[in-house]
């Protein structure tokens, strides 16, 4: 009887493939070969999932914001306000080697999407996303007289998102100096600066 194939498990299976392989050896290091090494197949394998490597880092930088999004709901389940907010954001700030690792994935997508519609869309849908999410957390905390800052909720996703992706850029990038960053110490400054 022939074996049967999970074909969303395959494909999972080499986007975490695909991540772990950018995160250690960068984006040029990633290919298709050594990418289907990592996830244990055969180098022909990967092109009925992802028959471009495009294909397969957009499909990774799916899954980094994904698994970002799901931790992000565990920690802040019950929280409001300020709580939630704080909380979002130490989920996306690059506080440990799994997030570095992540953004590891993301430097490279947006390197990417520069040139490319659909993945200069994804993005622009993803941060969407999260800017109305960090808006409504600071108008929540506005509401239970957390925040008093005269800024906008908009304004305020604004600059969080920007503190965030620019963690990500010097974690990435600089590791030694993003070590020696006290960012979640930058973040509790911010968010003391909301509450006047």
């Amino acid at each position: 009887m022939p074996k049967i194939v999970d074909h969303d498990q395959r494909r999972l299976e080499l986007v975490d493939a695909t991540w772990r392989i950018i995160a250690r050896l960068g984006i040029e290091g990633a290919t298709m070969r050594e990418i289907a090494e990592e996830a244990g197949f055969a180098n022909g394998a990967l092109k009925p999932y992802f028959p471009t490597k495009d294909l397969l880092l957009t499909s990774a930088f799916g899954h980094v914001f994904n698994r970002t999004n799901q931790r992000i709901a565990l920690v802040t389940e019950g929280l409001s306000g300020l709580a939630a907010l704080r909380a979002f954001c130490t989920e996306v700030l690059p506080l440990d080697e799994e997030r570095v690792n992540e953004a590891r994935i993301v430097i490279p997508f947006w390197q990417k999407a520069l040139n490319d519609a659909d993945m200069a869309a994804l993005h622009s849908e993803s941060m969407s996303q999260w800017h109305d999410t960090i808006a409504a957390h600071t108008s929540a905390a506005r509401r239970a007289g957390e925040v008093s800052t005269p800024l906008e909720d908009a304004a305020v996703a604004d600059h969080l998102l920007n503190m965030m992706l620019g963690a990500q850029i010097v974690a990435a990038l600089s590791p030694a100096e993003h070590f020696s960053q006290d960012l979640e110490g930058q973040l509790d400054n911010y968010l003391a600066l909301l509450t006047g």
